[in-house]
């Protein structure tokens, strides 16, 4: 297994032509590789625009069949360039039924890894629970040629157990694909406290896991109606001491390619070693709903 690879994260403002947004995922793919990423993370549902900002049942139109269309066309491609992939697609695995779901592809062009959003939000433009059943494939970890990742999303990102127990399945390097921003009429008052709190959170991950994290986020203003958001990009790759290593600007589309030495996540938890003095016999409260349920 390998000790050091690189990383690529892709931030897209996002159209209402999709075959434009994956044309562009598909150039900015190639330049990363060009920049030597190995592993390539795309932003969640990148395909669309953020249809959840509304309760729409015409939306269900972007759900599709993973494998599919869109999996075979990234699958050419992985193997094309010889990097692996993380995608995010809105699955459809039967009528009725849908996720929000992320494949990760490797070098070869096989899907090798399928997570399904295991935390699905139903918040004010976050509409989620409209669309999405819970994942039922449970936290992963995969073996790629460039090192052992897991893939959570978005919503997963502000919960320590997710993360924790991708760790524990060997990931040393945990992906976000994401969207989230700002509501504009918030911004003002709580923007920059709410921008620091998401930064604040996945540092946390990465220090109290010994582990890497990074998240991709999308950009640019979406409307529906009289909703809009503020996507405020900041992807960002976190060590395992918790120092953000690379960060995009919060305003643009772009590419982040950052060098990973993986031997940073040994080397952390040999000093921090919360792994091992944690108390698996002491948490069995863990598993029950607060006492107010």
């Amino acid at each position: 297994m390998t000790k050091k690879t690189k990383v690529g994260l892709i931030q897209l403002k996002i159209s209402k032509n999709r075959e434009l947004n994956i044309n562009k995922a598909i150039k900015q793919i190639n330049e990363a590789a060009k920049k030597g990423a190995k592993i390539i993370c795309l932003p969640e549902l990148f395909l669309n625009e953020y249809f959840c900002k509304v309760e729409n049942h015409s939306n269900f139109k972007y759900a599709e069949k993973i494998p599919g269309k869109t999996t075979h066309m990234f699958c050419n491609l992985a193997r094309q360039l010889k990097v692996v992939l993380i995608i995010s697609l809105f699955e459809k695995k039967m009528s009725g039924i849908y996720y929000n779901t992320c494949v990760t592809i490797n070098e070869k062009g096989k899907i090798i890894s399928k997570y399904r959003k295991i935390h699905i939000p139903d918040d004010p433009g976050y509409y989620e629970k409209f669309y999405f059943r819970p994942g039922n494939l449970g936290f992963k970890n995969v073996k790629t040629k460039y090192g052992e990742i897991g893939s959570l999303i978005c919503w997963d990102q502000w919960f320590p157990e997710a993360s924790r127990l991708t760790a524990l399945k060997g990931s040393e390097i945990i992906f976000y694909p994401t969207a989230i921003g700002w509501h504009p009429k918030e911004k003002r008052k709580f923007g920059s406290t709410q921008l620091d709190s998401w930064v604040t959170i996945q540092r946390s991950h990465a220090i109290a896991n010994g582990i890497f994290v990074a998240a991709t986020n999308r950009v640019g203003y979406e409307k529906k109606g009289n909703r809009k958001i503020e996507f405020w990009g900041n992807s960002l790759i976190i060590d395992p001491n918790g120092k953000v290593i690379s960060r995009l600007n919060s305003k643009k589309s772009g590419i982040l390619v950052c060098a990973i030495d993986f031997k940073k996540v040994e080397n952390a938890r040999q000093h921090w070693p919360f792994l091992r003095d944690r108390r698996v016999d002491a948490y069995r409260d863990l598993a029950k709903n607060s006492k107010n349920d």
